[in-house]
């Protein structure tokens, strides 16, 4: 947004060869009037950028998501404080983004489409988009499971094998959730080309489909609200099993989707201590934020987040996870400076975690670099892709990182 503005003409550039000649006391009484508005907007501008403003909002999966449900839940908290965070619902990764990227929301409650951002693959591949200097400020490591397959209990689908030649649900404008499914059909052993692939337009059209029979499994989290429905419908909710006895199955998950890791959930639909899921998942939400933004507001933030932590940490399931000792600090997106200065001060940073940081910034700085060296190519949307996925690969390499894709 600050680049778009250097480009700007002057609000006062004229033609003075057009202005009327005016009386001098006019002019200076303007003058004064411009310099005492310039003064307001100055001191203005500086108290915004002194912290987080009191009124701000962030992105979130849909309304029946547990995303969302934890969001609300932290603003409820926050407005004890004098904070009003508004919640903005979106059907996938590129509609909650897009609102951060154009700066109308200051932060996007993600899930590992914030990693996809920052690689610039699937759909942050196109034109449009490339890689992201996202940085990330917290995130919930729950008792759920996320990102895992989810089919009726009435259906004869139990383990990922099952899936081939069954209806799966491809959410349009959601990498992270098709990216996730391709590893779990992966795990079973099969692949895109062996489902019905069913589009939809959203994740919750996704599990309606579920619901009313039209599709046979969609990705989701042990403890969204909408498997709820799901769970109470005529046909019941079954999840997958991810068992770390199948090394082959997750090697193949991996291949795929590295940011999954062995967890046994406790909390979602029909699970608690005494009935849990071994599966895999990560960490969500992922609270997101772009590395251009004011230090502070991440700093305020992830303070707040973590002061405020016994006013929300019951309201729901998934807030458990944002408890600071849950934190994953080592992990593939690199965190806010604003929010490094606030887990050094709290001191449960340390070199490993800045030296990763590093690392990641880095990576983001040779992939803002390898894009820019073919943003202008002028072939069409598949081609460009396919240069950009190339050059993308071979700048990672040449700089010694894992290109995944």
């Amino acid at each position: 947004m600050a680049e778009a503005k250097r480009g700007q003409v002057g609000f006062f550039a004229r033609d003075r060869g057009q202005v009327p000649p005016v009386d001098r006391r006019s002019v200076i009484r303007m003058w004064l009037a411009v310099l005492a508005a310039a003064a307001t907007l100055a001191s203005a501008g500086a108290g915004h950028g002194q912290g987080l403003p009191k009124t701000f909002a962030w992105t979130a999966y849909g309304t029946t998501s547990s995303g969302y449900a934890v969001s609300v839940a932290i603003g409820n908290a926050l407005a004890e404080e004098g904070y009003k965070l508004r919640v903005v619902p979106a059907k996938n990764d590129i509609s909650r983004m897009i609102p951060l990227k154009a700066g109308r929301v200051q932060f996007s409650a993600m899930g590992i489409g914030s990693f996809l951002a920052q690689e610039g693959v699937l759909d942050f591949a196109a034109k449009r988009w490339g890689p992201q200097r996202v940085r990330v400020i917290m995130m919930s490591w729950a008792n759920s499971n996320t990102g895992l397959p989810a089919t009726a209990r009435d259906s004869a689908i139990e383990t990922a094998a099952d899936l081939k030649g069954k209806r799966v649900a491809w959410v349009l404008g959601a990498p992270a959730l098709n990216q996730n499914m391709t590893a779990w059909l992966a795990f079973g052993g099969t692949n895109w080309d062996e489902v019905d692939v069913v589009e939809v337009s959203g994740w919750r059209a996704s599990i309606q489909g579920i619901i009313d029979g039209t599709i046979d499994a969609a990705i989701a989290s042990t403890d969204s609200s909408m498997l709820f429905q799901l769970d109470g419908s005529p046909r019941g909710l079954r999840f997958f099993e991810a068992p770390t006895s199948d090394i082959e199955g997750w090697r193949r998950l991996l291949e795929f989707a590295p940011w999954y890791a062995p967890h046994r959930a406790t909390a979602g639909v029909g699970l608690s201590p005494d009935n849990p899921l071994d599966g895999a998942s990560y960490g969500y939400p992922i609270l997101t934020s772009y590395a251009g933004q004011d230090p502070e507001m991440a700093y305020e933030l992830a303070k707040l987040l973590h002061t405020k932590f016994d006013a929300y940490k019951d309201s729901h399931s998934n807030a458990i996870g944002w408890a600071m000792d849950r934190q994953v600090f080592a992990w593939i997106v690199p965190y806010a400076d604003g929010a490094v200065r606030y887990f050094k001060e709290i001191g449960v940073w340390n070199e490993e975690h800045e030296a990763n940081n590093h690392a990641l910034i880095e990576r983001q700085r040779v992939l803002a670099e390898a894009w820019a060296r073919i943003e202008d190519a002028e072939e069409d949307d598949e081609a460009h892709q396919a240069l950009w996925l190339a050059e993308r690969k071979h700048a990672l390499t040449g700089a010694g990182f894992d290109p995944v894709w």
